[in-house]
């Protein structure tokens, strides 16, 4: 790795933005002596909004931030970047359907694929944050055809987070005390928090927890549907989780995996475990560091299982079939 690591982040001036920026640039995601070069995109009306938290950053005098850039042009943002961070995305407005959400951030996600495709660095790295995540990072995967599919993924690290806590709170341990959850499918609420192999203590999950009814119920529809728990409570979307569950995954891809464990991102399938190859759908992975990584091959998958993850994949050939025109 160089010394310095350029890194794009859109839709830089909102919550999960103001959130995640400073922990970018302390040294915790690409090392202590590696200096940041931040490259923040939005949009024209919020350009002022984002100065104010650039003048923040500054006055942080965080001894790794090297230079920012401030911009709503999405090829200057993305002008020789190592990483880019999808975050920002069109919201889902008050009555509209998933599907006119997916065709409202189309264009958006052709828009800056194109432009990564052009000014990125050779070996840029791309988490697509902003929902619907795994269809917007279909989107943009599809109009940068010269960077590798490996390279792009998007965020299902939140939903692993969220399972890990849910579990250790069941089992009256720490999150430390988890491995082995997997997140199949889509960031939405029909993905698969799969606790068939996980992990607690070194047991299995369910040797630990007595509660089988829980984990086949339960734990699941509150991973699924945590998002919307955390706007009821707080009258506004997850920024604080997000932005450490990127931060997670953008580690998880660049140093090694601990042995025996795994982690949950939404990759290009290659066809294993039946799903269609090219969409973007939620593996359990292990990376050897450097974002070389493989997907876990092998699991047993029962019919419980194999039920939840036809119904994600069902969605997602939905939502690709929605988009079809922009891919």
């Amino acid at each position: 790795m160089s010394n310095v690591v350029k890194v794009a982040v859109t839709g830089a001036a909102g919550q999960i933005g103001y959130a995640l920026l400073p922990r970018l640039i302390n040294g915790e995601v690409f090392g202590p002596d590696i200096k940041v070069d931040l490259h923040l995109l939005e949009i024209t009306p919020a350009l002022p909004m984002l100065e104010g938290v650039v003048m923040e950053m500054n006055d942080c005098a965080f001894p790794l931030l090297n230079n920012i850039v401030v911009t709503d042009d999405a090829k200057e943002a993305f002008d020789g970047i190592n990483w880019a961070l999808f975050v920002g995305a069109k919201p889902r407005g008050k009555g509209m359907e998933r599907g006119d959400l997916i065709r409202e951030n189309g264009p958006i996600f052709v828009g800056q694929g194109q432009a990564l495709n052009e000014r990125a660095a050779d070996d840029v790295r791309i988490v697509v944050i902003g929902n619907p995540a795994n269809t917007n990072c279909l989107i943009a995967m599809n109009n940068a055809p010269d960077i590798p599919k490996e390279r792009f993924s998007a965020l299902t690290r939140l939903d692993q987070n969220r399972a890990y806590a849910q579990l250790a709170g069941k089992a009256g341990v720490t999150v430390n005390d988890v491995s082995n959850v997997t997140i199949w499918g889509n960031h939405s609420a029909t993905q698969y928090p799969d606790v068939e192999h996980a992990k607690i203590n070194g047991r299995f999950a369910f040797d630990v927890i007595s509660d089988h009814e829980w984990l086949r119920g339960e734990f699941i529809s509150t991973v699924q549907k945590r998002g919307a728990a955390v706007i009821q409570a707080r009258g506004k979307s997850s920024a604080m989780s997000a932005a450490s569950a990127v931060l997670d995954q953008v580690r998880s891809f660049l140093y090694p995996t601990e042995a025996g464990n795994w982690f949950s991102a939404a990759i290009a399938s290659d066809g294993s475990y039946g799903i269609d190859e090219g969409l973007i759908f939620s593996f359990p992975l292990i990376s050897q560091g450097e974002s070389d990584f493989e997907i876990v091959q092998g699991l047993s998958i029962s019919d419980f299982a194999q039920e939840k993850i036809n119904a994600t994949l069902a969605e997602l050939r939905v939502e690709k079939e929605t988009v079809a025109d922009l891919l």
